[in-house]
């Protein structure tokens, strides 16, 4: 039985590092080749040669929850939405803008009110912010989803190892199983802890959602970025894209966005 387990803890150690492996080469060559064009000249949402768009930056500071937070407050402040300090958005007008403003309708429902957690997640998976998403990745300024990933499932195969030997141990027969068979458990265990070290050393600046050239565009077209004071007017929907909703003025949207709408 515990060669099952041991060829179990193999599996998930190798698989899993592998899996990383592949995906860093490939995060890797993605930023070489945003590190070759030029920053004035890597392409926006929209296929131009330009600056990073709202939503862009949104992405690349918060994810994809950020971003459905700023279209969410963009909305709310030209009265097409009204987002409820009990957590819920309501649609005043049902015609968006651009495709993700339509994607966050859609993402609504045909009901007209959703509660602001499932909006976002929804608009999420959505076609617009996937698209968008993708192309940030293909300029190399946002990190592939596959390796945030590839990082948890290499965490993840530490942990089975673990699971695994401790199975081998309470199924032998006297409580007490040979010693050099949980050694064997080590060599996994040791292979998927070394790889996760790695990776969190080498690959951490892509773990969040902008890759170190991502995160260089911000500073450089935003060079107040760690800055976390509340943003003044007209910057305020620029200050909720880059620090998330703490540094909204309009209390009512705070508790909006904060509220778990149930």
């Amino acid at each position: 039985m515990w060669l099952l387990f041991l060829l179990l803890a193999w599996v998930a150690a190798v698989v899993s590092c592998v899996r990383v492996c592949r995906t860093a080469v490939v995060t890797g060559q993605a930023q070489h080749r945003a590190q070759d064009t030029p920053p004035d000249t890597a392409p926006d949402a929209d296929g131009a040669h330009a600056g990073l768009t709202l939503y862009e930056t949104a992405y690349l500071s918060g994810g994809p929850h950020r971003l459905a937070d700023v279209v969410l407050v963009l909305m709310a402040q030209q009265r097409r939405l009204h987002l409820a300090h009990t957590g819920w958005a309501t649609v005043v007008d049902p015609v968006g803008q651009d495709p993700v403003e339509r994607a966050a309708l859609t993402a609504i429902g045909p009901e007209g009110q959703c509660r602001i957690p499932a909006v976002r997640t929804a608009l999420s998976g959505t076609d617009a912010v996937r698209g968008l998403a993708d192309r940030l990745v293909d300029a190399g300024l946002a990190a592939p989803a596959a390796i945030r990933t590839a990082v948890r499932q290499v965490r993840g195969a530490a942990l089975v190892v673990l699971l695994a030997a401790g199975a081998t141990y309470w199924t032998a027969p006297s409580g007490e199983p040979d010693r050099l068979v949980l050694a064997w458990f080590a060599l996994p265990l040791i292979l998927a802890l070394g790889t996760w070290a790695i990776a969190r050393t080498e690959v951490r600046p892509s773990t969040g959602w902008a890759t170190e050239t991502g995160a260089a565009r911000l500073r450089q077209e935003h060079p107040g970025v760690r800055d976390r004071r509340p943003a003044p007017e007209p910057a305020g929907l620029t200050g909720l894209a880059l620090h998330g909703p703490a540094v909204l003025v309009d209390p009512g949207l705070r508790a909006a966005l904060h509220s778990s709408g149930a």
